[in-house]
């Protein structure tokens, strides 16, 4: 069964950073197109960050873009999502996403086939 497990998420103060981390199991993700979504209370999940399998290729929401880094360590099959500068319009459950398939406009939730649980993060201002 294939899983992808969220951790990192947490409260801190607006201006501060948080690290995410996904680690997937049930297969290998090495090949696969990777993500971020989050989604706030009373809104739909809206795309974050979108890695190819090789990490060589990387999109950002334009709402993030300049504080949030995606990235991936394939010898640990984890991705990571740095964020800093953290502002309160990002408190939000954060999930990751994978699928086998790539291409350079793949920021919608129903073009990903695994997602995990999410993780809480809240920033305070």
């Amino acid at each position: 069964q294939v899983q992808l497990a969220e951790s990192g998420g947490g409260l801190v103060q607006a201006g501060g950073s948080l690290r995410l981390s996904c680690v997937p199991s049930g297969r290998n993700f090495f090949s696969y197109t990777m993500a971020w979504f989050r989604q706030a209370p009373g809104k739909e999940r809206e795309f974050v960050a979108v890695i190819s399998w090789t990490g060589g290729t990387t999109y950002y929401a334009d709402s993030v873009k300049g504080r949030f880094t995606i990235s991936r360590d394939s010898t640990k099959n984890t991705v990571y999502l740095q964020m800093n500068s953290l502002k309160p319009d990002d408190t939000a459950v954060y999930f990751c996403a994978a699928d086998k398939i790539w291409s350079g406009t793949k920021f919608a939730v129903d073009e990903y086939a695994y997602w995990g649980q999410g993780t809480q993060v809240t920033i305070s201002s």
